[in-house]
């Protein structure tokens, strides 16, 4: 994954142990472009940040990695609290 967050746009990465922990993908055909992928990663192990840039979610069937530094988590939640009380 790249060190630097260029415009705005972040990266995902998803490791499992075993394809049967996969559940769906789907990538639709025609004019929608969505794509889907859904499975698990299992219990929750740990959830890090590696290298202060990259969100690491470690379970006992796989790791999901997106970049996302700590300091970006703590802003939105602590904006989503505000606007809870202003509500």
């Amino acid at each position: 994954m790249q060190n630097k967050v260029e415009n705005e746009e972040r990266f995902f990465s998803v490791e499992l142990k075993s394809k049967a922990h996969l559940k769906n993908v789907s990538i639709a055909n025609g004019s929608r472009d969505n794509v889907l992928i859904e499975g698990s990663i299992g219990e929750l192990l740990q959830a890090t940040f590696a290298d202060g840039i990259i969100l690491e979610v470690v379970g006992k069937k796989g790791i999901l990695r997106i970049n996302l530094e700590e300091h970006e988590i703590k802003k939105t939640t602590t904006e989503n609290q505000s606007k809870g009380k202003n509500q």
